[in-house]
């Protein structure tokens, strides 16, 4: 098998394609041939020590393929089967081995490839404006680079639900590609709370949907109506610096949460559940995933600094 290791944390460029044996699913495990694994930004944490992890490792958790071999005592899945993962760790190689119940089957109208690019910012967007936040009809909420993966996803699925969007972007560019994706206001990041409140009679947002951290969250609490919801599920510009939580008070009573998706599966039927939704959204075309790039598996290098770039729209993916 090839994979990409990580010996040492830093840069892009400590990553490297080594090849091993193939050492087969074992026991109560399954083993997938990867067609494709998805790059997101907990990959590049990991990479860089920001989340640390033991070395050395494997980066990837998100990916789509099929099974090549199942281990002794499984049943879900057989040989041939089509799957996704949103959170199987040494997900940059061309084999991926891990419990059954990491895994969902995939439908037959969803590509491998498409399910890699939506798995996990998909799950993710999922819970955001479903089980964080649920949006009603009528409501507007702020998403952040709603030209991103998550972005692009989450903005779709609230206008499902009937919501209304307000997203903001760092070029033209992205504008206009939020805008072609259903996004009802777009906005730059300057003054965007500003704006924000403008835009809704001077109310505030419902509900603010934060992957950026650092650069906008304190604006982001300025955008939200009294009782509104903050969500602050990454931080692609850094860590959001403490704070006296008596903010969220003069604010107007505000909610602040820092969720991961791993809590918004804790179990196999929710996990399923969702993904099934995800699916579904995509099989009945309410959903259209954007892939931006495809990467070869040995080009993980170039795919890390492309998405630190913050010039990237939609999802990367690397094929092995």
């Amino acid at each position: 098998m090839k994979a990409i290791v990580v010996e040492q944390t830093g840069g892009p460029n400590v990553m490297r394609l080594l090849e091993g044996e193939d050492p087969g699913p074992g026991p109560g495990r399954i083993s997938v041939r990867v067609a494709a694994a998805g790059v997101n930004y907990i990959d590049t944490y990991h990479r860089s020590g920001q989340y640390p992890v033991p070395l050395p490792f494997t980066p990837g958790l998100e990916g789509g393929g099929t099974v090549a071999a199942v281990g002794e005592g499984v049943t879900e899945f057989k040989p041939g089967d089509e799957v996704a993962w949103p959170q199987v760790p040494g997900s940059y190689a061309d084999i991926v081995i891990g419990p059954p119940e990491e895994f969902v089957p995939v439908p037959p109208k969803v590509s491998p490839e498409t399910a890699a690019a939506v798995i996990l910012q998909g799950l993710t967007a999922h819970y955001l404006c479903n089980s964080v936040h649920d949006v009603q009809p009528g409501e507007t909420v702020l998403v952040h680079a709603a030209a991103g993966g998550v972005g692009l996803l989450l903005t779709q699925m609230i206008k499902y639900k009937g919501g209304t969007v307000i997203g903001t972007v760092s070029t033209d560019a992205k504008a206009e590609l939020a805008r072609s994706n259903g996004c009802d206001h777009v906005l730059f990041y300057e003054d965007f709370a500003e704006r924000a409140r403008e835009l809704t009679g001077g109310e505030g947002v419902a509900a603010v949907y934060d992957g950026v951290g650092k650069a906008t969250f304190e604006a982001g609490l300025d955008a939200l109506r009294p009782r509104g919801m903050m969500a602050l599920f990454g931080q692609a510009s850094g860590a959001v610096e403490p704070f006296d939580p008596q903010l969220l008070n003069a604010k107007g009573s505000l909610f602040l949460t820092r969720p991961t998706l791993k809590h918004y599966m804790a179990d196999r039927e929710e996990y399923l559940s969702r993904a099934a939704d995800v699916f579904g959204m995509i099989e009945d075309n309410n959903l259209h995933v954007r892939v931006h790039e495809t990467f070869r598996l040995d080009e993980a290098v170039e795919a890390h600094q492309a998405l630190e770039s913050r010039k990237t729209t939609g999802k990367l993916i690397l094929v092995p």
